[in-house]
């Protein structure tokens, strides 16, 4: 498809820059064959008994980081281990992180092969690959809980660049980009849906009767490329670790099985959930990467209901709630967004969507 059907205008002013408080005053806006405007607060009752909520308990690492080679400035933003068992530990980094990760670099192009990049006087990096679009594979000086403890101490929050701040970052942003089911160190960028979750909104949601579940996505800084191609067919995604424990699976397939709806809580919940189903709906248990494409025609596997934050033109994240929900329908809705002032991109608003009708087209999971 033309990737100039995924694109649209947004003024500057719509983008947020911080999150609501509490998180759970968010706006809600529910997308199916009519549009409603609600708050997060509103979800139980936009939700029926037995439904099953799955969120990402990845967490986000401070994977920014400033360094040296000589007296020239690096930038550079982790974006995904180079080895290491995602099966061990849902792939926490607490479990043992390897030395080595692709990153994104700026500038990348003048940095050598074998050369050292130095972080602080402890902490340092070999450069052992350079590929396109300025990713570079960095071998650290360090590993597992030590790598952890020095990207906490020399690094700060991925936040995404529409997001501004100081080139030192801001405190609040180590809470405000985290989700309160965050566990399993290793995402560089937040899994955002979740962000607008409160102990009192899941309390309500309980009472509700509904069910939920948390499965892993480490989410990469690829999220963020723009898709610079003309035809979505051209485009390459960056893989994902992920893990979907057996028990988490049994949980999402007896909840389906007794008439429940799968609701996805965020884009990320969603991919993982549809790598890890087979054509009859079926979960199965998962730990490996993913890079699952989904682009209108694809049909869905698993998932009925998908919340999510509203995305940016162009994205691979907007292809994927129209492939949900209908471009038509997904165009309307931001139409609709932009017009009642709701709030854009990672700290903003949410939206409740319903999935369309399949239109028959094959599904490309690559």
């Amino acid at each position: 498809m033309k990737t100039d059907l995924f694109d649209f205008d947004l003024p500057r002013e719509l983008i947020a820059q911080h999150p609501a408080s509490p998180r759970h005053a968010a706006r809600l806006l529910s997308v199916g064959d009519s549009l409603g405007d609600h708050s997060m607060a509103a979800l139980p009752e936009l939700l029926s008994p037995g439904d099953i909520l799955v969120f990402n308990d990845t967490r986000v690492i401070p994977a920014r980081l400033t360094g040296r080679r000589g007296m020239a400035k690096i930038e550079v933003t982790l974006h995904k281990r180079d080895g290491g068992n995602p099966a061990d530990a849902a792939g926490d980094l607490d479990a043992g992180a390897p030395a080595q990760w692709r990153v994104f670099a700026r500038p990348a192009r003048k940095l050598r092969l074998g050369e050292r990049v130095d972080f602080a006087e402890d902490f340092s990096a070999e450069v052992m690959a350079k590929g396109d679009a300025g990713e570079v594979t960095l071998k650290f000086n360090t590993e597992g809980p030590e790598l952890l403890e020095r990207l906490h101490r020399h690094g700060i929050m991925p936040l995404p660049p529409y997001i501004q701040r100081e080139a030192a970052g801001e405190q609040q942003d180590s809470d405000d980009y985290q989700t309160i089911f965050a566990v399993h160190h290793g995402a560089v960028a937040a899994p955002t849906a979740g962000l607008h979750y409160t102990p009192e909104l899941l309390a309500a949601l309980d009472a509700r009767g509904l069910k939920r579940t948390t499965v892993t996505l480490h989410v990469g800084a690829g999220t963020f490329l723009p898709v610079k191609v003309d035809d979505t067919r051209d485009h390459k995604m960056h893989g994902e670790t992920g893990v979907i424990t057996a028990e988490t699976a049994e949980t999402i397939n007896a909840a389906k099985a007794a008439g429940g709806r799968v609701i996805a809580v965020g884009t990320t919940a969603l991919r993982l959930l549809e790598s890890a189903a087979d054509k009859e709906g079926m979960l199965h248990p998962f730990a490996a990467d993913t890079d699952i494409f989904i682009t209108p025609g694809y049909r869905f596997r698993i998932v009925d209901l998908l919340l999510t934050n509203f995305h940016l033109p162009r994205s691979t994240l907007f292809m994927l709630v129209s492939a949900f929900a209908g471009l038509e329908r997904m165009q309307a809705a931001y139409a609709h967004a932009k017009a009642s002032g709701y709030r854009f991109y990672s700290y903003g608003d949410c939206s409740l969507l319903q999935r369309a009708a399949p239109e028959g087209i094959a599904a490309r999971d690559d």
